[in-house]
């Protein structure tokens, strides 16, 4: 495992100019070697590769462009999702940066196999600088006749060239959260207000402007080429078998080196906070990581042995892989204060288009703000615990998900934290009860009802 290449993130310089990409194969072989095969057989190698989603839901590839529509007429689209919102996560921007080009080439593998012509990159709006380096990017691709109608006459495995090309286009969102998940980010490519949609029907099936969708990550798309040069089985090889390949690593956090490491799935957390990222500043302990962005289950310090960086494994351990953005706590980290600005956060993106997570979030925020001033009652923890449990599984999208997990898992695994903010005896009257019914005023008020008479 330490000797696996870097896949994505290769050590070249220079690689974001297309001169430097194409003297280190780049828009060569792999996509030669795709045009030459049936699209459903590109399809089937990416399935034997074991791809799984980068984007979060770790979701297999291959079966995702299986349920592409066939042998129809409909216009289809291949949506390339590089919102990046989740706190704690920066791997995307290295790919915009460093490596924008594999990032196209496998968009334009991805097309062919499920017969698109029309690829939209989705880029978040505060991302302004990188947005500029992917258009320069495509607009190199258009130049080299690797993007666009030229295609037709670049490709040409038999000397008759494909009778196929793809379109490219750019669009850089408004920022919001929401809009990371796929349903939202159709509503706002096509104009809209980022609402998440209904599900089903499915994207495969209605997606942009009501036409056939597929929806992968950046860095998704970006293990193409790679899978298409090396072979599907020779991928799958890499890394934890069930979520094979390389991975990006965002850490952040009390670490010496923060930074994103690319290195094989199953790769132990330990490892890449201890030997890559050079450990906890002044030899301090780990109190809590967060292994996948702030939504997923944080984990206890001494709890973190053996734990392995996979879909898989971390589910096993209780949290799960999502972005794969490690966030690093040391022994000092006043994790009430975490969770304030954790919870702040959700309740701000909240679209509001569901009771649950518009009205919870903003009383997770209440609550724990009492907790974090040390003005929290008694039960307050068991209620801050109900509240977050009551968002999950009652809202159209995740966001009810990202909200609750974080406090109640950080409830269930740090409960001491919050027992030492409560203050025992405190009571706080209601805002909304009667006047009158409150301490200080009359203890009961008799309503005295008029009778009618009826004539």
């Amino acid at each position: 495992m330490a000797d696996t290449p870097k896949l994505v993130l290769p050590d070249i310089p220079g690689l974001r100019n297309i001169d430097t990409y194409i003297a280190n194969g780049g828009y060569g072989e792999a996509m030669r070697k795709a045009y030459s095969m049936a699209p459903s057989a590109v399809t089937d190698e990416v399935k034997k590769s074991g791809l799984r989603g980068r984007g979060g839901a770790a979701f297999p590839t291959g079966l995702k462009w299986s349920f592409m529509p066939k042998n129809n007429d409909k216009k289809k689209y291949f949506l390339i999702n590089g919102d990046e919102s989740e706190p704690g996560s920066f791997k995307d921007r290295q790919l915009f940066e460093f490596n924008p080009h594999q990032m196209i080439e496998g968009i334009l593998i991805g097309c062919y196999a499920m017969q698109i012509d029309h690829a939209y990159i989705y880029i978040r709006g505060e991302y302004a600088h990188w947005v500029r380096i992917v258009e320069r990017a495509v607009e190199e691709a258009y130049a080299n006749g690797f993007i666009g109608e030229r295609m037709k006459d670049t490709f040409k495995p038999s000397g008759d060239g494909v009778p196929y090309s793809v379109e490219m286009t750019v669009h850089k969102g408004a920022g919001a959260y929401i809009v990371g998940e796929e349903t939202a980010m159709m509503d706002s490519l096509e104009g809209k207000r980022g609402y998440p949609r209904f599900k089903p029907p499915f994207p495969a099936n209605f997606g942009l402007w009501g036409q056939p969708t597929t929806i992968n990550n950046i860095e998704t798309v970006a293990n193409v080429p790679v899978i298409m040069k090396m072979g599907g089985e020779a991928f799958s090889k890499i890394g934890d078998a069930k979520h094979p390949g390389t991975i990006l690593f965002g850490v952040s956090g009390h670490v010496n080196k923060p930074g994103v490491y690319e290195l094989p799935s199953g790769t132990l957390l330990l490892d890449i906070i201890n030997k890559h990222a050079g450990g906890v500043p002044n030899g301090k302990k780990i109190k809590m990581v967060i292994p996948g962005g702030s939504s997923m289950p944080p984990m206890r310090g001494d709890q973190l042995e053996g734990v392995m960086m996979d879909a898989e494994h971390l589910k096993a351990a209780g949290s799960a892989i999502g972005t794969a953005g490690i966030m690093v706590m040391d022994e000092d980290t006043d994790i009430i204060k975490v969770l304030t600005r954790i919870a702040k956060f959700y309740w701000h993106e909240s679209c509001g288009q569901c009771t649950p997570c518009r009205e919870g979030t903003g009383w997770l925020l209440k609550l724990l703000r009492r907790f974090e001033a040390s003005q929290a009652m008694e039960g307050d923890i068991d209620l801050l615990y109900d509240v977050a449990k009551n968002i999950e599984g009652r809202t159209i999208c995740a966001l009810g998900e990202a909200a609750g997990w974080p406090v109640y898992f950080t409830i269930e695994r740090f409960r001491e934290d919050f027992e030492k903010r409560v203050k025992p005896g405190l009571k706080i009257e209601s805002p909304n009860r009667v006047h009158a019914l409150r301490k200080g005023g009359m203890d009961l008020v008799q309503v005295r009802v008029p009778v009618v008479e009826r004539v």
